[in-house]
């Protein structure tokens, strides 16, 4: 891409392709934990940050999922009220709440994650693990890359609160 100009096209533009993909994969998905068991996708990915890593602040579950901490926060709220999430005072910081996942959020995981996998399965057929792993690495390139730019335009602190009082 860095050689002669070319023409613009939409449906060659990078970021609708990936737009375009997000919706289809992640319709797959969601169909599945909405379906059987009425998770919201904020809700799913809390699950399987739990999942994963319990105990848990929010802070943490929002640094590792890429959600924002108002949809953490209401995914937080609203499975906690579906008892499949429990908030625990942290023993070394009593300041500090940890969240793991209740006997039936684990029940919901054991049931959802070879779903989950089943329908990533199908989504990849026809690659083999080689271009698995170069798609994996090529999209974490891409990501570092779009952050090192979103890092680059950010604007200065003082440039934000310049522009809040005009």
């Amino acid at each position: 891409m860095n050689g002669p100009a070319r023409i613009f096209r939409l449906e060659r533009f990078f970021p609708y392709l990936v737009r375009r993909y997000y919706r289809a994969t992640s319709g797959t998905v969601s169909r599945i934990y909405k379906s059987r068991f009425g998770l919201s996708v904020h809700e799913w990915r809390t699950m399987a940050v739990l999942n994963d890593y319990e105990p848990l602040s929010a802070k943490e579950i929002v640094a590792r999922s890429s959600m924002d901490k108002v949809n953490v926060s209401r995914a937080i709220a609203s499975l906690k009220r579906d008892g499949r999430l429990e908030r625990h005072v942290d023993p070394t910081d009593r300041r500090r709440a940890l969240l793991r996942l209740t006997g039936q959020g684990k029940r919901v995981m054991r049931e959802l994650v070879p779903l989950v996998l089943a329908a990533e399965q199908r989504l990849l057929h026809g690659l083999s693990e080689a271009e698995i792993a170069q798609l994996e690495s090529l999209m974490r390139r891409v990501e570092q890359n779009a952050e090192r730019v979103l890092a680059d335009e950010a604007p200065a602190a003082s440039d934000t609160h310049e522009e809040a009082r005009a």
